[in-house]
């Protein structure tokens, strides 16, 4: 890996744009199949939204992406195949949730609330349920009901299919801490299509059977260093590209003091982030227009550190659901071995964006306040509170990923993916496959290498999500 600094001029057959697991997939893989790369990355780090921050003894906490869901997924097969385990995820005991303030036990799959609120909620995920199968994955902009659906919000389908207050409120809970956005900004096509990629509208927010259950064994940036090491030699940090210059035969890159010529870009930084970028010529309006329209979602993370996970003598879970509470849900982060004791506290989508305005002190107390709410004394005395906001973050500008406005999919769908001239597109947002994850970003890379391969050659090439070895 170099210093930007060192190298102010560089050639190679493809520049890549961002070195996140899709940036790293493309590299890899062009790479493989004979292409020279120079693999471009504006942080000190590599991992892009991957974040895992050392406490002690060789144990990490997440401070970005943390979870990959079910056994089988791309990113869970990519870790195999570099030899990195999984740990799932502690679930054993009773969930706590916030109830119009008073926080009640439950397990099974239906928190403790209203019946009324929680038959009304139900329903209307059944109906989703039954909506999103007629989305197909690689194309949501040609459902059978797409105008419709991407015509209106999340919101105000809700308001027409969801009675009570209760179930109003667990809606906006499930949008909120699954999307990291509010309902009301958000299509109803994108959460039928990004409910697709997780393996159903309730496994958002699920551990046990949903997108929560595991993670990999030494934090997710483990892996994605581990697939980079391959185009170490290949890799450039500090390396923030300000101007693409892109012509019939040609890319040009360039920031301060540096300059990589190629005959392919790969752009892998979020959609949003990319039209931050001056373009030489501009890029068409199609695709101007969803940089412009795609939205990062808010969130911030915050992982409180105890010497014990306290809260398992007490037979509880860790996880928390509240839709009263700026922290919309906790999760148990504990190491593998149990220690220390990881309570990992989510602020997503509008409450996000108030608590980032105060300061660093008044943050701090209502996390703890929050948390001793939730669990009692002892939650509010960590050793450690981390704080992690990825709306502060200048070369991600938000987490977990990017989300549609009403109308995107429908009059600007296939631009997330189309290629203009010489310019591919890659990254978690452009692929119908596990949106806005980090399998979805691994899926792009290969995407892109296989469209690129497929210029070179002259025959289009297969990319496939099943494939047994997705790094190849």
């Amino acid at each position: 890996m170099h210093d930007i600094n060192d190298h102010p001029s560089i050639e190679a057959d493809v520049i890549i744009v961002g070195a996140g697991f899709a940036g790293i997939t493309a590299a890899r893989e062009l790479k493989a199949a004979g292409k020279t790369v120079a693999l471009l990355e504006a942080r000190s780090r590599l991992g892009g939204r991957s974040f895992s921050k050392p406490i002690g003894d060789g144990k990490f906490v997440e401070l970005g992406c943390e979870f990959y869901g079910q056994p089988g997924t791309i990113s869970h097969r990519a870790a195999q195949s570099v030899g990195i385990g999984s740990a799932k995820v502690y679930d054993t005991g009773y969930r706590l949730v916030d109830d119009g303030g008073k926080i009640n036990r439950w397990k099974g799959m239906a928190p403790k609330v209203s019946p009324a609120s929680l038959v009304d909620f139900g329903q209307a995920a059944l109906r989703i349920e039954r909506m999103r199968r007629e989305v197909p994955q690689d194309a949501p902009w040609e459902a059978p009901h797409a105008k419709q659906w991407d015509s209106e919000t999340m919101w105000s389908w809700t308001q027409r299919n969801v009675r009570t207050k209760g179930g109003r409120a667990l809606m906006r809970l499930m949008i909120e801490a699954g999307m990291a956005a509010a309902p009301a900004d958000v299509s109803l096509l994108h959460v039928l299509n990004y409910s697709n990629g997780t393996g159903g509208f309730r496994a958002m927010t699920t551990i046990t059977g949903g997108t929560l259950e595991n993670r990999f064994v030494g934090g997710s940036q483990n892996l994605a260093l581990k697939l980079a090491e391959t185009v170490d030699d290949d890799t450039y940090i500090g390396a923030e590209v300000t101007h693409v210059r892109h012509s019939a035969d040609s890319v040009r890159v360039s920031g301060s003091g540096f300059e990589a010529v190629g005959r392919y870009l790969v752009m892998a930084v979020p959609i949003p982030l990319a039209s931050r970028i001056d373009y030489d010529p501009p890029l068409p309006e199609h695709r101007d227009h969803v940089s412009q329209r795609l939205t990062m979602g808010a969130a911030i993370k915050y992982m409180a550190l105890y010497d014990e996970p306290f809260w398992r003598a007490e037979g509880l879970t860790g996880h928390v659901i509240s839709p009263n509470s700026p922290v919309r849900a906790t999760v148990d982060s504990c190491p593998p071995d149990g220690t220390p004791g990881v309570l990992t506290s989510f602020v997503t989508g509008p409450a996000a964006r108030q608590v980032a305005k105060l300061p660093a002190g008044e943050r701090r107390a209502l996390i703890l306040r929050e948390l001793e709410r939730f669990f009692g004394p002892k939650a509010a005395k960590p050793y450690d509170l981390i704080e992690q906001n990825w709306m502060a973050e200048p070369f991600t500008r938000g987490c977990y990923h990017a989300y549609a406005p009403p109308g995107l999919y429908t009059e600007y769908g296939p631009a997330l993916k189309q290629p203009v001239g010489r310019i591919h597109w890659a990254g978690a947002e452009s692929v119908p496959h596990e949106f806005g994850s980090m399998s979805g970003a691994i899926y792009s890379g290969r995407r892109v290498t296989t469209e690129i391969i497929g210029r070179e050659t002259g025959e289009p090439q297969k990319v496939s999500a099943a494939s047994d070895d997705p790094t190849r």
